[in-house]
């Protein structure tokens, strides 16, 4: 978890802006640098976005321009429908997933209802004492078919 709280730039979906941006500006020393990072809101009801250092994004072709200027890392915390959108318009280069133990029933699957079929690697996992699978993917194309136990 520490290593996904490292400063990089954060693109979020209009919700998860909003409740960061609700909360971080008084508690950063739980996250340092997060009041100083550059923050993109993806989102087409936003006029201005007063978070220390946020910009808004209104398209996927604003998404593209800012993935090809010279800024660092870009990462995105929970907005699920912002990641079905990177991953549709092929945006998404790595997944960082947390799986934890447990079952809350009803609620948003990232992959459900029209998932865009694309191929990952895993470069790195790691299991807690408590269960928690944290696990790093890296895009590697286009889906391959084959059997089970394939590479």
């Amino acid at each position: 978890m520490a290593r996904q709280m490292t400063p990089a730039d954060l693109l979020l979906g209009r919700k998860t802006y909003d409740i960061f941006a609700s909360y971080w500006p008084k508690h950063a020393e739980g996250w340092p640098g997060i009041n100083d990072v550059a923050k993109y809101v993806v989102s087409r009801s936003r006029k201005n976005a007063a978070w220390n250092n946020s910009t808004v994004l209104r398209s996927v072709a604003d998404i593209r321009a800012l993935k090809r200027s010279k800024g660092g890392d870009l990462k995105v915390w929970g907005s699920g429908g912002l990641v079905q959108t990177l991953l549709k318009h092929g945006l998404a280069d790595e997944l960082w997933l947390n799986i934890f133990p447990l079952t809350l029933g009803k609620g948003k699957r990232l992959f459900a209802g029209g998932a865009i079929p694309a191929a990952f690697t895993m470069t790195k996992s790691t299991v807690t004492a408590g269960g928690i699978i944290a696990v790093r993917y890296a895009r590697t194309g286009t889906v391959k078919t084959g059997t089970v136990g394939e590479a």
